[in-house]
């Protein structure tokens, strides 16, 4: 074929992240390789022409996704159509599973399909692994233990380690006399409304007990205004820091994180961190049920045991969380062991460069296939 080109999917901006990571690896290894994306900003910063822009596709539990079908079936149409028109080497799915594995059923193997960053069949609805059976040819993942559930199942699958290693570096820490603690809401606009206020009314309860600092990591892609609504009144030692999570983490003494790629971002760090989530009630009744695991935190789920503690939806009240922190904070061997957890879970995320190893693995796949001279 004329053109080396190869089409990337992605929706939220956790998957957003290892997709951009994945595409600098692929560009650096093949600079004239043409690659295009259902991404954002992130992805477009990466290398990749973006030939659909997700940021307003981000969703929050299946009420949400009910809410956005009509723009999901929209999407998959026009990436069908896209795919029909243009002749890609491959196609890359990225997590956003609830989307991403119906796609890879309507592309019903007419290009070679690869999943990079697996859905969590391990977690929940596992007869998603017949779809992944039938329709991807080639599936990567960022966990070792994600490789032994496949393995059992009798499925191909490689394990890369977590491209995070690569990206999080040890900073130097600010002294600070009062307590600094970290608040990371979460990466969606829906997320900070329901978890933000729960930090804050933390916070006030802590600094009830012990004067403290408080700095809200916020990401580049949210809007101010949702911030200073939900601080305004707030009274607290209080910054709002943009794009800098891992500085606000590196300077914290601890820290309040929504359940997600945060968890795994302060147990880089090493940071001892308390899990919370909460959503929409709706959301949360519809969710739960397929949940077959005792824990939500990939940190937890990493180590097979509860390292941090998580306070989920009835338990997330600042009560509950403020009396955890300070129940943590007045017991040093307990800190120490947390901080000892961590350091073993990150060294089960693997080694440095595994982005790279995902786009060599992705290469050579297709040389196989015919698909790249």
């Amino acid at each position: 074929m004329a053109e080396k080109s190869i089409l990337i999917i992605c929706g939220e901006p956790s998957g957003e992240l290892q997709a951009a990571l994945l595409v600098k690896a692929l560009k650096n290894i093949t600079p004239n390789l043409n690659i295009s994306g259902v991404g954002s900003t992130l992805l477009a910063g990466a290398g990749a022409k973006i030939i659909y822009d997700t940021k307003d596709l981000s969703v929050m539990g299946l009420w949400d996704v009910f809410k956005k079908l009509p723009k999901f079936f929209a999407l998959k149409k026009f990436i069908l159509r896209k795919i029909r028109n243009q002749e890609f080497s491959a196609v890359i799915l990225v997590d956003f599973s609830g989307f991403n594995l119906r796609l890879a059923k309507a592309i019903n193997n007419t290009v070679p399909t690869i999943y990079y960053v697996s859905p969590q069949i391990w977690a929940s609805r596992p007869g998603r692994i017949n779809t992944i059976r039938q329709y991807i040819q080639k599936i990567i993942v960022l966990f070792k233990f994600e490789q032994e559930f496949y393995k059992k199942l009798g499925i191909a699958v490689d394990f890369i380690g977590h491209p995070l290693i690569d990206v999080i570096k040890p900073l130097e820490k600010h002294a600070s006399e009062k307590l600094t603690c970290a608040l990371l809401p979460g990466s969606r606009s829906q997320e900070i409304r329901h978890i933000l206020p729960i930090m804050l009314e933390t916070a006030k309860l802590i600094n009830q007990k012990i004067p403290a600092q408080f700095i809200i990591a916020k990401p580049k892609q949210l809007n101010w205004e949702i911030y200073h609504s939900l601080t305004k009144k707030s009274n607290l030692d209080l910054k709002i820091i943009e794009g800098d999570t891992y500085g606000c983490l590196n300077n914290a003494d601890l820290a309040l994180v929504c359940s997600g790629t945060a968890t795994l971002e302060a147990t880089i760090i090493g940071k001892p961190f308390i899990l919370i989530y909460k959503m929409n009630l709706l959301n949360y009744l519809l969710y739960r049920p397929q949940i077959k695991l005792p824990y939500i935190g990939m940190t937890n789920i990493i180590a097979g045991k509860k390292i941090i503690p998580e306070f989920i939806q009835f338990q997330a009240t600042p009560k509950k969380i403020a009396q955890e922190i300070l129940k943590l904070l007045a017991d040093k061997t307990k800190l120490q062991k947390i901080t000892t957890d961590l350091a073993q879970v990150k060294s089960a995320l693997g080694l440095p460069g595994a982005a790279n190893r995902g786009a060599r693995l992705i290469l050579d796949f297709l040389k196989d296939k015919h698909h790249l001279a």
